[in-house]
C-alpha cells in the first residue's frame, strides 16, 4: 500500500504543477464552486442555466425566475467507481481496471489536498464498497485501501442501479466524479438524473483492442462478467468492423450526452500515461467554472 500512496502522490504532485504552470496561477480546482446551496430567486438573464429555473415560482405567471446558490465549504466529492468485469482487459498492469483505479486514487489524493469531503462508491451490479464522506489525510487513505484492497462480490455490470444508487445515497449537492468503461445500456435516464442534481464528471477508461481486434483467426474469448467462453472468428473483416463501429457509435452516444447535460467528458485510454487527460480535465473545469 506504500509504494501505492507514493505512486499517487507523485501522479498528484506532477498534475498540480502542470496545472498551476500552464493556467499561469488562474487556477481554480477541480472541487472548486460546485458545492453550492440554495440561497435566493432572481429574474432569469439570457445565458442562464436552464437547469437554475424555478419552475413553480415561475408557473404563477409573473415571469421566469431562476434559483441562486452560494458556494457551500463543506460540499462533497464522490467517486463512483465501476469495478465490474468489463473493466479486466488490457495488458497485465496496465488494465482498464488499473486506470480507472490509479484515476480514483489521484484526485482522491487532490481533493483532500484542495480541503475537500471525500467519499466513495465501488459498484457492479451491486454495492461493493461505500465510504461516506470525509476530510483530511486519514480519510485519503481510508478510501486509496478501499480502492486498492478490495475483492469484488460480483463480476457483472449495472451502470443503471449504480446511478439509482448513488441518486439516493447522495442528498446534497455534491461533486460526483464516475470512472467506468460505460460498457452497460439502459443507465441514461439516472444518469441524466444525477447530472441534474449534482455537478457530474464522466471519465470514461477504455482499451485500444476494444476498438481494433487483430485477426487471429478462430479465438476463444472468455466473457469474465458471464463466465463463459464464446469462440469468435476474427479473421471476418465484417467482424472486426462491427467491433470497431459498436466501439465508436457507444462512445459518440456517451459524449452526447454529455455534451446535452453539461456532464464534464474525459476519455482515458490505458495506453495513455494519466497525468495529460487529468490536466486536460482541470482545464476544462477552469473553462466551464468561469463561464458559470
Amino acid at each position: 500500500m506504500n509504494q501505492i500512496l507514493k505512486k499517487l502522490r507523485r501522479y498528484e504532485i506532477k498534475i498540480r504543477k502542470v496545472v498551476n504552470n500552464q493556467l499561469q496561477g488562474d487556477y481554480q480546482s477541480i472541487f472548486k464552486g460546485a458545492g453550492l446551496e440554495f440561497d435566493d430567486l432572481r429574474p432569469y438573464q439570457y445565458g442562464d442555466d436552464v437547469r437554475t429555473i424555478e419552475w413553480k415560482v415561475s408557473a404563477k405567471g409573473h415571469g421566469t425566475f431562476v434559483k441562486t446558490f452560494r458556494e457551500d465549504k463543506d460540499q462533497s466529492v464522490y467517486f463512483l467507481l465501476d469495478i465490474s468485469g468489463s473493466q479486466d482487459i488490457g495488458e497485465l498492469g496496465s488494465k482498464k481496471i488499473d486506470s480507472s483505479k490509479e484515476i480514483a486514487g489521484v484526485l482522491t489524493l487532490a481533493a483532500i489536498f484542495e480541503g475537500s469531503q471525500v467519499g466513495l462508491i465501488s459498484y457492479s451490479d451491486q454495492k461493493e464498497k461505500i465510504i461516506l464522506p470525509g476530510k483530511g489525510p486519514k480519510q485519503g487513505v481510508k478510501i486509496i485501501q478501499g480502492i486498492f484492497n478490495h475483492e469484488n462480490k460480483s463480476l457483472k455490470t449495472n451502470l443503471k442501479e449504480m446511478f439509482n444508487f448513488a441518486l439516493n445515497l447522495i442528498k446534497k449537492r455534491s461533486i460526483i466524479i464516475v470512472i467506468s468503461d460505460f460498457i452497460d445500456e439502459g443507465y441514461e435516464r439516472p444518469f441524466k438524473a444525477l447530472a441534474d442534481k449534482h455537478d457530474l464528471v464522466a471519465v470514461q477508461v477504455t482499451d485500444p483492442r476494444e476498438s481494433a481486434l487483430p485477426s487471429l483467426g478462430i479465438i476463444p474469448v472468455y466473457d469474465k462478467e458471464q463466465g463463459k467462453t464464446t469462440w469468435v472468428n476474427t479473421a471476418f473483416g465484417s467482424f472486426s468492423k462491427k467491433i470497431s463501429d459498436t466501439f465508436t457509435n457507444e462512445r459518440d452516444h456517451l459524449k452526447n450526452i454529455c455534451k446535452k447535460n453539461q456532464i464534464n467528458y474525459l476519455g482515458v485510454s490505458t495506453k495513455d500515461d494519466i497525468v495529460l487527460p487529468l490536466v486536460e480535465l482541470f482545464k476544462k473545469r477552469n473553462r466551464s467554472m468561469k463561464r458559470g
